[in-house]
């Protein structure tokens, strides 16, 4: 069984495989990580390795005292990837990014794939049929783009995400809603238009903590998925211990 550390900038999620099957997941603190860790390890006895993929903190002796219970591979840029990495600065690409590029490539093969991740950021990530990741977009996401006009301004409230009831809001709070949440459908969608323009059989997928809040929302044919970036881990993990 392997257990899955991913280690965001506010809290980390933890999961158990066996092969490519979800047993488990938890999202906890950072705080509470190592008591998580131990209640897993515990609770799955014969978990032998893991794979940790930070874009966040963590406390460096809780990632040992985890690598010297069980075999930890370090999610980085050098570790072998199930795709060619055309990123020309590939020492800079998130692990997140790289984690989701290799699900898509386990999921589905010799495809054109463009992955949407809409958490704080929203990042865009391309991988044609040929396994050749070129790249992709970043742009802030929902919540970001609420605190950026709370914070930039003097006078707009920080509200939290809520589906507009109109096009046109007739309150600062409905505007607000309204600008945010059909902003970012519309960029979305516009992306995804773009995409379709150059590859007419291209598959798009959405994850990410705003996957339940969007999916529905979108004009365009998706696959959502929030354990994409969970399971992208797991098959690196696989990948490399082969």
């Amino acid at each position: 069984m392997n257990l899955i550390i991913d280690v965001g900038n506010t809290n980390v999620k933890l999961a158990v495989f066996e092969d490519f099957e979800l047993f488990e997941k938890q999202v906890v603190k950072h705080k509470d990580f190592l008591k998580e860790v131990n209640r897993i390890l515990d609770k799955y006895p014969i978990i032998s390795q893991g794979i940790l993929s930070s874009v966040g903190q963590l406390n460096n002796e809780d990632v040992q005292y985890v690598a010297s219970t069980i075999s930890l591979l370090i999610l980085n840029s050098e570790i072998k990837l199930p795709f060619k990495n055309l990123y020309k600065t590939p020492k800079t690409l998130g692990v997140d990014r790289i984690a989701l590029v290799s699900a898509s490539v386990q999921q589905f093969s010799n495809t054109n794939v463009l992955i949407i991740d809409a958490g704080t950021c929203i990042t865009y990530d391309f991988i044609n049929a040929q396994n050749d990741y070129l790249g992709g977009a970043i742009s802030p996401g929902i919540r970001l783009r609420y605190q950026s006009l709370h914070n930039l301004t003097a006078n707009l409230p920080l509200l939290d995400s809520e589906q507009p009831e109109s096009l046109t809001g007739n309150t600062t709070d409905s505007s607000i809603h309204s600008g945010v949440v059909f902003g970012v459908l519309k960029e979305i969608d516009g992306v995804i238009d773009a995409y379709k323009e150059k590859y007419s059989d291209l598959t798009v997928i959405l994850t990410g903590g705003d996957t339940n809040f969007l999916s529905k929302q979108l004009k365009n044919g998706i696959f959502a998925n929030s354990n994409f970036l969970l399971e992208g881990l797991n098959f690196i993990l696989e990948y490399n211990t082969q």
